[in-house]
């Protein structure tokens, strides 16, 4: 609509974790098998079938949200051309030396039987002894709980103590760290502990960085391969790595004979009885802690040490800092800004990023793996040389026979996939074609915008980022928008489990609570959380949820990007906007039908010769125009939303349209041009205004605007969504800016103003009877003020619904007897005419009330107030340390409210001695 060449991709990626869960949840469910009974083949055949049937659920849920997507460039991570593009990116980042294998430790899901990336880790804070359901378990393991055990001193030496939570891992130990300091363990530096259930040595260490001399016993057990910091220990102090869980995490055979084949949590109590009967425990503490638990199974990570593959990050989150924090040449900005700062801390310490999933769904890593006859170990990966890196099987075979010519040898491919956000990754310069040399790169490369949650701005963005540099030689976009994180009404998290998540589509065609309920029942939830899941449901939408629509659902979420990082989508608050659609339909089907069939919409507006309200309402939707633009161009879309919003409802709904109403009452000739002015006014607002707020509201605004009369035609256009977005004033354009008239503004402000003072008045005088029409008057303090007032006499009368309408000025007329009166402001004062007598002592404490509020108001405003309260306020500005404490040019500020303040407090004085005098003359019954 702005006139921009716009491309906007839809685009999935294929979810490998999230995807391969549901699919095996299912396969157990119906066929009660695993994955490892179907084999991979069969499996990932499944997967394909799932995705082919559920996979299209967000491109459908955009397409009603009204997403404005080129539908014919759908796209998905792994379909055969963002394949190539990922075997291409893994190739050239492998032969520059950024992708390389190594053995480290990963966050490990014994249910999955993979490593995952950080953003699949939920942390839980433990305060002390605390029993979890843990997959795979029939009773609640516990945790929060330091286990403190004794080793043996090699040569009779005694024993060293030490403490841990996860006590089932001293199988792995491979020695005892102390600090280097600790006088307690001198005589031990260079000594061995023994292993009570191996034998094997272990040596005690001396580590400044990670002991604590003054924390338990001084002593901290290591174990290399199933703990980070003791993976660091082990790296400095050339330890032995020994890994002692299966990759379903049950003890492996370097966990000795005696526990062998027991899962991890009942191989803690069954080390626990054996260091009990050799005498070796020494009891158990509550102790807090963080337990890491996988977002898609909610098992317990283990650390395990795993070859695996990894980027090289560093040279590349260089080139991104770079591109966000250069001065003289940014070419990323972050938009909340404040997250320039979280860019700039994660990638000055990022670290190099695991890509190898133990998955079978996902982009098979392109590398084989050579077992030469002669090897000594056969194990796949066993020689970190033996791997080829190519772009098919074919490629990698020619590249085998020629490393080991004259050779023989047996070649396979990894079995392990990419890490998802691969992939995803290399989004913005695969859906444009690259890495063919395309138009579409040459055309959109790099694009615009960026927006997403700010939760993946480093799983996500950054690979983005450092990935589009890299090869694409550029930044993949100019701008991130960050949007907030959607929660349910009470801010919590959506989950299933609990009941709470929040289907778009759900909310568009509404849903009763019974298909919530079904709808769970047909999921891969367990019974358990089910149930818990229904009580949710039943509580957080007793009666369902109602049929919104997408405009309502779109206009309540842009409008609520103001809160801060999360957005707690009350339903509610989507009700109300659904509301606001058929008012908004009703108020614009009212306009329309003040239009003649063959009405012929203006080549152009004159303003000038028009009657005031369709003066002010051209000049107040010319100031929507310039508001909403620039919102939207500065991305507070909030702030478009209020605009749009307070013109078409407060404005033209309630003013507008109201105040125009005599002029199509009848057929009075004494209104034909008035008429014609409305008419053209109303179609222009109309035609401007839904173009104003289509982005936000797609489906109500185009099907209004076709029923237009003349609307394509005048436009040119077949649909209003390719017409030209409204453009705020410009200098160089005479015809918008003649539409800007703060005079015609002024007096509209003072006109809603007195409308809003007399309904005020009438609402507390006949409370029961409020649609009574009274007489008013208009007591004017000056001639500007009675001047507007007289112009605007048919407005006032319309919009306040009173019988009749009389401008009186101070000075030349007196104030109208046994009215009820309400202040407009220092000017101007309207009375209403009450019928019967006057209840003269409620007015005179109405007044009463109203000087004490300007007394307050003046303390407010005035420094150095005297509190007491019979002094007149001319005495506020004269009050000790006034002048000298205070600025001169507040001091001026408080002169002038002053006088405003004292000119009301006068007027209330005097209207109050006037309702004194007139109860004193009334006759008596």
């Amino acid at each position: 609509m702005s006139g921009y060449n716009t491309l906007w991709v839809p685009g999935m990626d294929h979810a490998g974790i999230a995807t391969q869960v549901v699919v095996e949840k299912k396969l157990m469910r119906e066929r009660r098998l695993t994955r490892h009974d179907v084999g991979r083949e069969e499996f990932v055949n499944e997967v394909w079938k799932w995705k082919a049937k559920y996979g299209g659920t967000i491109l459908r849920q955009l397409r009603r949200l009204g997403a404005s997507l080129d539908w014919s460039r759908e796209c998905f991570t792994m379909d055969e051309k963002r394949s190539k593009a990922v075997t291409e990116a893994f190739i050239r980042l492998y032969k520059e030396g950024l992708i390389y294998r190594d053995l480290r430790l990963v966050h490990w899901d014994c249910v999955l039987r993979t490593a995952i990336s950080d953003i699949e880790v939920d942390y839980t804070d433990i305060k002390g002894r605390t029993s979890l359901k843990v997959p795979g378990y029939e009773k609640p393991v516990e945790f929060g709980v330091l286990t403190s055990f004794a080793y043996p001193l090699e040569g009779d030496l005694g024993e060293i103590v030490v403490a841990t939570t996860r006590v089932e891992t001293m199988l792995g130990d491979t020695a005892v760290a102390i600090h280097p300091e600790d006088k307690r363990y001198r005589h031990l530096h260079g000594k061995f502990a023994i292993h009570p259930f191996s034998g094997r040595k272990l040596p005690v260490i001396c580590d400044a960085i990670l002991v604590d001399p003054s924390f338990g016993t001084g002593a901290v057990k290591i174990t290399p391969a199933h703990d980070p910091n003791d993976f660091e220990v082990g790296k400095c102090h050339n330890l032995e790595f020994i890994n002692i869980f299966t990759d379903d995490g049950k003890i492996n055979s370097n966990g000795g004979v005696e526990f062998v084949g027991m899962p991890r949590f009942k191989a803690r109590e069954a080390v626990i009885d054996a260091l009990q009967k050799k005498k070796l425990y020494r009891g158990a503490q509550n102790n807090e802690m963080r337990l890491g638990l996988c977002s898609r199974t909610n098992d317990v990570i283990e650390p395990m040490i795993k070859p695996q593959w990894y980027v090289s990050c560093s040279s590349m989150a260089n080139l991104a800092l770079d591109a966000a924090m250069d001065d003289q040449n940014r070419k990323l900005e972050f938009i909340p800004k404040q997250y320039t700062a979280e860019w700039k801390r994660w990638l000055d310490n990022i670290r190099d990023w695991c890509i190898s999933r133990q998955l079978w769904w996902g982009h098979r890593i392109p590398a084989w793996y050579v077992t030469l006859e002669d090897d000594e170990q056969k194990e796949l990966g066993a020689y970190n040389d033996h791997w080829i890196v190519a772009r098919d099987e074919e490629q990698a075979l020619a590249e085998a026979r020629k490393k080991h010519s004259g050779r023989k040898f047996e070649m396979s491919q990894d079995p392990d996939v990419l890490d998802t956000w691969f992939s995803a990754g290399l989004f913005p310069l695969s859906v444009l074609g690259w890495p063919d040399d395309t138009a579409d790169l040459k055309a959109f490369y790099p694009t615009s915008v960026l927006e997403t949650g700010h939760d993946i701005i480093f799983f996500w963005v950054a690979k983005m980022v450092m990935f589009g540099i890299k090869l694409g030689g550029d930044v993949p976009f100019s701008k991130v928008y960050l949007h907030p994180m959607i929660r349910d009404a009470h801010g919590r998290k959506m989950s299933k489990s609990l009941g709470n998540v929040i289907d778009p589509l759900e909310v568009i065609n509404g849903i009763s609570l019974e298909d919530l309920h079904k709808k769970l029942e047909e999921g891969n939830l367990d019974p358990n959380e089910v149930a818990i899941a229904k009580e949710g449901q039943q509580k957080d939408f007793p009666n369902g949820t109602a049929e919104c629509g997408a405009d309502a659902l779109r206009f309540a979420l842009v409008s609520y990007t103001a809160q801060s990082d999360k957005i707690n989508l009350d339903i509610q608050r989507v009700v109300g906007y659904r509301q606001w659609c058929n008012k908004l339909w009703n108020a614009v089907r009212f306009a329309i039908s003040k239009l003649p069939d063959d009405y012929t919409p203006p080549s152009s507006i004159n303003p000038k010769a028009m009657p005031i309200g369709c003066r002010w309402i051209l000049s107040v939707l010319n100031k929507s125009i310039s508001k909403t633009v620039l919102s939207l161009n500065s991305y507070e879309f909030s702030d478009a939303t209020t605009s749009v919003y307070s013109w078409w409802q407060y404005q033209f709904c309630d003013i507008f349209i109201e105040a125009i109403k005599p002029y199509f009452a009848g057929d009075n000739t004494a209104f034909s041009s008035e008429r014609k002015f409305a008419q053209d006014t109303l179609w222009t607002c109309l035609e401007i205004g839904l173009r104003l707020l289509h982005p936000f509201m797609p489906f109500v605004t185009e099907e209004l605007w076709q029923r237009l009369p003349g609307v394509k035609s005048h436009t040119k256009k077949e649909s209003i969504m390719i017409c030209e977005y409204p453009s705020p004033v410009e200098v160089s354009s005479s015809f918008l800016r003649s539409w800007t008239n703060e005079r015609a503004e002024y007096e509209m402000d003072l006109v809603e103003s007195t409308v809003r003072s007399l309904r005020s008045v009438r609402a507390e005088l006949l409370a029961k009877q409020k649609n009574e029409r009274l007489p008013a008057f208009a007591f004017c303090q000056n001639e500007d003020a009675a001047k507007v007032m007289r112009s605007c006499e048919l407005e006032i009368l319309t919009l306040a619904t009173v019988s009749s309408f009389k401008v009186v000025l101070s000075g030349v007329d007196d104030a109208p007897a046994g009215c009820a009166v309400e202040n407009v402001n220092e000017n101007l004062k309207v009375y209403l005419k009450v019928q019967g007598a006057l209840n003269a002592e409620a007015e005179r404490q109405k007044i009463r009330t109203k000087m004490d509020e300007i007394l307050n108001l003046a303390r407010t405003h005035m420094t150095g107030f005297n509190n007491r309260q019979q002094e007149k306020l001319k005495k506020i500005i004269n009050a000790s340390g006034y002048r000298e404490k205070v600025p001169s040019h507040i001091q001026q500020e408080n002169a002038t409210k002053l006088a405003k303040l004292l000119q009301e407090f006068e007027f209330f004085k005097r209207e109050n001695e006037r309702l004194e005098s007139e109860s004193q003359h009334q006759p008596q019954g």
